[in-house]
């Protein structure tokens, strides 16, 4: 069966063919870096990252790429709070090191290439000045706005007509812009502190001396910032070229950040710019969605910790990238349950298979029936639009197939009973296809990680002191020591930070 998956530029769900029929261009609108990544950023993180393994077994080289914003109000806003840094760049490396953890702990396969908006300005800054000479955008007063009425297909991705959309950017642009919709592509000077007013936090800065503090580039057109629509776009074709194979971000993002991205993007290049646009339904808690600017969050460090990277897994796919999801109680429960089901019988379906009670010539037509219809089913679900609902399922079966089996063929006497090739399929299907869904039958990793953490500490501890007595040679060894087993130490100011080997 042909992969398919729906296509929010056509409102169609389309049969998925990639310009290379080998490899796959795939862009995700990853973090603004202002507060501690959440369940809402990790259930995109986890279906970007089964659509991501789901490729690549249908065959595909998969070049994904996910970019981190690290230029923006609201970082400038937690400047000095805390230990989170003294200006917009240090804040944002807080948030950065913080997020690469949680998507390590909740087992994500690494993107190709995690690209910043600081280290990408130049790029940006030849793609806005491509806009202007070909008269797509404008200077006005040392800011740049794309002007819409220049593209004619503006509105297509979100299906609205150019004269019912509402103003965009900030009230104090409007006397500079051409039509209400234009948006900024580069931003005069640097952050005002009635922009960060509303974002800032206690214990930061003051917002005039936090403002101080953020990052400004000189231009063609004078010092300033980038507005947030063009960073994504110099960021993906700078990794992936000028058109996607997919997009993928939130739902709230498709007015106006993706709609943006699509007019700047082909007006530059003249090409379309994404071939396939999907987006992830809002994750609720209660009756709002879950949000850090609602302070209505579960963070992932907190999840994990208390769950599990299989249970909140568990929970994240068993609805569809495209569905609404409802945090509750109830459903955090129910992935217990469902992930507590599918671990028992993973486990006694191991011990069976390799206990004497496992015969060569021992056959349960029902189970090796069961596991069979079951990898067809997970293959159809994933193949409609990435449906992980329906692939659980596919994996639960299996499960209940695993049971059924081993109670009926209780083991008697000295006869073998058990089906040994069956129930070698049946764990290989949980395997296979619960890694897919990310889901790992080797058992959870934290303890060890915490321990491999507190011994990197006390070297750095012995470290810190030889260093103070001035027996640098033995301070080196010992951090040579660390980076031999793939620990990563880098001295800072306020000193030695260091990130273990991925266990995955």
């Amino acid at each position: 069966m042909t992969l398919h998956v729906t296509n929010t530029l056509t409102g169609e769900k389309e049969p998925f063919e990639p310009q290379d029929p080998e490899n796959v261009l795939l862009y995700y609108c990853g973090l603004t870096v202002s507060d501690p990544p959440h369940l809402g950023h990790a259930r995109s993180w986890v279906h970007v990252d089964v659509m991501h393994r789901w490729l690549e077994h249908l065959g595909y080289d998969v070049r994904h790429v996910e970019n981190f914003t690290d230029v923006n109000e609201k970082i400038v806003a937690r400047v000095g709070e805390d230990d989170l840094g003294e200006d917009e760049q240090a804040v944002a490396e807080t948030y950065v090191a913080q997020t690469i953890d949680d998507m390590r702990s909740l087992n994500l396969l690494r993107a190709e290439v995690y690209p910043r908006v600081s280290e990408h300005v130049p790029e940006i800054i030849d793609l806005v000045e491509t806009l202007v000479e070909e008269g797509y955008a404008y200077e006005a007063n040392g800011s740049v706005y794309f002007d819409v009425t220049t593209f004619d297909d503006y509105g297509k991705l979100s299906n609205q007509d150019l004269e019912e959309i509402e103003s965009q950017g900030d009230p104090d642009e409007r006397s500079e812009k051409r039509h209400p919709a234009d948006f900024a592509l580069w931003k005069a000077g640097g952050v005002d502190a009635s922009a960060i007013e509303e974002h800032h936090h206690e214990g930061a800065a003051p917002p005039e001396e936090a403002c101080e503090r953020a990052t400004t580039w000189d231009s063609p057109w004078g010092e300033g910032r980038p507005g947030w629509h063009i960073e994504c776009s110099a960021m993906s074709m700078t990794h992936l070229g000028e058109t996607l194979d997919i997009h993928v971000g939130g739902r709230d993002l498709v007015f106006p950040h993706h709609e943006n991205e699509i007019a700047q993007s082909e007006a530059a290049t003249g090409r379309e710019f994404a071939s396939y646009w999907l987006h992830c339904e809002l994750f609720q808690m209660g009756e709002e969605k879950m949000s850090s600017s609602l302070g209505n969050f579960v963070t992932v460090e907190e999840a994990v910790g208390e769950w599990g990277s299989n249970v909140v897994r568990t929970f994240l796919t068993a609805g569809s990238y495209n569905s609404s999801q409802l945090y509750s109680d109830e459903t955090i429960a129910e992935a217990v349950e469902r992930w507590e089901r599918l671990e028992r019988a993973y486990e006694r379906a191991v011990d069976a298979v390799d206990s004497p009670a496992a015969g060569s010539k021992v056959e349960d037509s029902a189970l090796r029936t069961a596991v069979e219809q079951a990898r067809e089913d997970f293959a159809t679900a994933m193949n409609d639009d990435f449906n992980t609902r329906e692939a659980q399922s596919a994996l639960l079966e299996v499960a209940s197939a695993i049971n059924r089996h081993l109670e009926e063929a209780a083991p008697s006497g000295d006869h073998a009973t058990y089906d040994y090739r069956g129930l070698r399929r049946a764990v290989g299907g949980l395997e296979e296809f619960g890694g897919i869904l990310g889901l790992s039958f080797a058992g959870e990793t934290a303890g060890d990680v915490d321990l491999a953490a507190d011994v990197v500490e006390l070297v750095l501890d012995v470290r810190a002191r030889e260093r103070d007595a001035g027996n640098y040679d033995r301070a080196d060894e010992l951090r040579d020591e660390l980076e031999a087993l793939g620990v990563e130490v880098q001295d800072t100011d306020s000193g030695a930070s260091y990130r273990l080997p991925d266990a995955n």
